[in-house]
């Protein structure tokens, strides 16, 4: 008697907050759901509690939601900045406000980028207003006096761009390591002393989980990082968190890929602005890339290989491909790298699935993120016409079902400057 009546409470409870609970629905859109749906004409989405609860064609509308006609617009996942620096630089020129890594360490692989994410930068704003909801935050590693720089620069961490204190998602969502020209110049002058660097550190960590035990002792080797950097290490090698590696060459790219199996780590390749000629190893292998597509030049020896149809033969050939813009503080222009894609060769599914699907999968996100499907969280965009096109505007930003203010300082500078006489003051005179 007492379970019945317990039952039916519970019941009436459920009922009462999903009578309360607040629902969205945006009814008319053209919606890409970048998953087996695929694109939807005149379709309806129903928002409750911050996740997706239908997508569809002629759904009933809920009682009380409110309901934003957007026929003629265009829905798609909310966009995911693959590799870049938001919250971590404000201004590349003042120090006090860049926070990409530390000098003078050898190896940091317990150093987060997590703790230096400022949840009210402006870059955040200005991107999130354009149509970026979620977000990669990668250190960099920095040089100290002697020219060195740490084989592996730090943790990264994946953010959403809502509101709150706390913008991590997952951390670490990967560790940074820096090969090719650059790297052979943060190892001394040589590709291979980076490799050995790297090598030795993760051969120390695995020692050191083998041995633990008798670390604490005392009575096992030194290694060549700490016991911070040791355990940090554990997630990589268990292959819970891939290797981001910077790297453009082929070459490079697959010695990069040995090392990786050698030591059984997921691997995610950043730059790879020759990956097209080894585009069939990378598919076989199941290795991500990360590309600029604007990174199409022989700027330097590294990339002669430079192609603007880099990412349509990945595709092609069975790569996953991602986007983030080389100017990681304005990871907004990815679309543009997309857009210029799609008029290389690539699909538009796939340029569509760069910007959402594939960097939430590669993190490790894919199955609440990504793509718009019951059950995974409502992060996603209202735009006035084709996303991939640089004239067109987010109308709407949701991040976990809550629409997003689409004003910045960007705009509020416009605003106060675009009227002289305005109500609103400027904000210096010119005696």
């Amino acid at each position: 008697m007492i379970r019945s009546i317990c039952t039916a409470l519970a019941g009436i409870f459920a009922f009462t907050a999903a009578a309360g609970a607040e629902v969205t629905v945006i009814r008319g859109a053209k919606v890409h759901t970048l998953a087996a749906a695929g694109t939807l004409e005149d379709a309806t989405l129903v928002l409750r509690d911050g996740r997706i609860e239908r997508i569809g064609r002629n759904l009933a509308i809920p009682a009380g939601a409110t309901v934003i006609e957007a026929a003629g617009k265009v829905v798609t996942p909310g966009l995911i900045d693959a590799y870049g620096r938001l919250g971590i630089v404000e201004i590349d020129a003042e120090e006090g406000s860049v926070d990409t890594g530390a000098k003078n360490l050898p190896y940091s692989a317990a150093f987060s980028i997590a703790d230096a994410i400022d949840p009210r930068s402006v870059r955040i704003e200005v991107n999130r207003a354009e149509g970026i909801t979620r977000a990669l935050v990668a250190p960099a590693a920095v040089q100290g006096a002697d020219g060195i720089a740490p084989v592996i620069a730090g943790q990264a961490a994946f953010i959403h761009l809502g509101r709150g204190n706390d913008l991590v998602v997952k951390s670490p969502a990967g560790f940074v390591f820096t090969y090719g020209e650059t790297g052979a110049q943060y190892s001394g002058g040589a590709r291979s002393a980076a490799l050995l660097r790297l090598r030795e550190l993760l051969e120390d960590a695995r020692d050191y989980a083998r041995n633990r035990k008798a670390f604490d002792q005392g009575s096992r080797r030194e290694y060549a990082g700490t016991r911070l950097d040791l355990d940090a290490l554990q997630p990589l090698l268990a292959g819970k968190v891939p290797l981001l590696a910077e790297v453009h060459r082929a070459s490079d790219i697959r010695a990069v890929m040995r090392l990786a199996s050698e030591f059984a780590l997921k691997l995610v390749i950043i730059g790879g602005a020759e990956a097209w000629r080894v585009a069939g190893e990378l598919a076989t292998a199941k290795v991500p890339v990360v590309i600029d597509v604007f990174d199409n030049l022989p700027s330097r020896f590294e990339t002669l290989g430079a192609t603007f149809d880099n990412a349509a033969r990945l595709d092609a050939a069975g790569v996953e491909v991602a986007f983030a813009y080389s100017e990681h503080y304005n990871p907004r222009n990815a679309r543009q790298l997309a857009g210029n894609a799609v008029a290389h060769g690539l699909r538009y599914e796939a340029a569509l699935a760069a910007l959402t699907r594939v960097p939430a999968r590669i993190y490790g996100v894919g199955a609440s993120e990504g793509t718009l499907e019951p059950g995974k969280v409502a992060d996603l965009v209202i735009w006035d016409g084709d996303p991939l096109e640089t004239t067109t505007m987010a109308e709407r930003v949701f991040v976990a079902g809550e629409a997003m203010p689409t004003s910045s300082r960007q705009t509020q500078l416009r605003d106060r400057y675009r009227r002289p006489g305005g109500p609103l003051p400027q904000g210096y005179a010119k005696p």
